[in-house]
């Protein structure tokens, strides 16, 4: 029998409140195929409603609420970051999340690993225009620059056609080829996570 596993997710929207975003919508279909690998998926954290400070270090004092959702991230086996484009690029509550995560680098334990080593990462990823690729790249490269895992097939994203107006959470239906991706993440992601959480990295 497969190991239960769990995993966070974090929304990078740029919005603090109001209704579901697309992102939203993207890491649901996410959570969906990580329940059938066993995965348990809490509720998303939206940065934006957190008073999350700007900086690199851990806890950036003055009500800084990152220590919490840093505690609840390295809690889990699995991240899962969620972001939508702008102008091409991951959004800036994005870069910020990765910033603050850059203070994984000096805190290292015995062995030189980085409170994230072992633990796994995915992106859920939507915008209305062409930049997928180029945000991946973006994220899972800092990512691993600051110690988490990258599965094979790890994004699964959706944009809609250029100059247009429709948001993926506005779909009547759900293409086919993000449910496939879906499902390829997750399956890939737990059976990572899984080999990583009973023989981490010696460092």
């Amino acid at each position: 029998m497969a190991s239960p596993l769990t995993a966070t997710a974090i929304n990078c929207s740029l919005s603090s409140k109001g209704r579901k975003s697309s992102t939203d919508a993207m890491i649901a279909v996410l959570a969906e195929h990580f329940a059938e690998e066993d995965v348990s998926v809490g509720d998303p954290i939206r940065i934006a409603a957190h008073k999350v400070r700007w900086g690199v270090r851990s806890d950036e004092g003055d009500g800084d609420e990152w220590p919490k959702i840093r505690e609840k991230i390295l809690a889990s086996d699995i991240l899962i970051f969620g972001t939508p484009i702008w102008m091409g690029q991951p959004s800036s509550v994005a870069k910020l999340v990765l910033e603050r995560m850059d203070a994984f680098l000096s805190e290292v334990d015995d062995a030189g690993r980085m409170p994230s080593y072992s633990k796994v990462a995915v992106a859920a990823i939507v915008g209305n225009e062409d930049g997928a690729h180029h945000v991946c790249s973006q994220l899972f490269q800092s990512l691993n620059d600051v110690g988490w895992t990258i599965p094979a097939v790890a994004g699964c994203y959706w944009v809609g056609e250029a100059m247009g107006s429709v948001d993926f959470k506005d779909l009547a239906h759900r293409p086919r080829k993000v449910t496939e991706t879906a499902k390829m993440v997750a399956a890939n992601a737990a059976h990572l996570a899984r080999l990583l959480k009973h023989a981490p990295y010696p460092g």
